[in-house]
């Protein structure tokens, strides 16, 4: 984002991982929302496409998570070391300026 953005708003590099996350939920949510509808249709061909949306789906899931792993903005596997990260991002957004 532009560092002035960044700058105004208060926010700097912790706008990409609020953009990460918003990503990542929305992409879970993809893939429950998908999971469900596959078991409500009775047409095997409806079916079969959603069966690959559900792929795409998790494939992107896939990405958004190992990215933001990469960045140290997600710890799945680290619950205290995630609270940081969640509490760090919290204080932050509380800090932000109110117009």
């Amino acid at each position: 984002m532009n560092q002035i953005v960044q700058n105004i708003t208060g926010m700097g590099s912790l706008t990409e991982q609020v953009i990460a996350t918003d990503f990542l939920i929305t992409a879970k949510s993809g893939v429950r929302n998908i999971a469900y509808a596959l078991t409500e249709t009775s047409s095997p061909e409806v079916r079969q496409v959603l069966k690959q949306y559900l792929d795409d789906a998790i494939n992107t899931h896939e990405k958004i998570s190992n990215f933001m792993i990469s960045q140290g903005y997600y710890h799945p596997d680290n619950l205290s070391e995630q609270i940081n990260v969640d509490t760090k991002a919290t204080q932050t957004a509380l800090n932000i300026p109110q117009s």
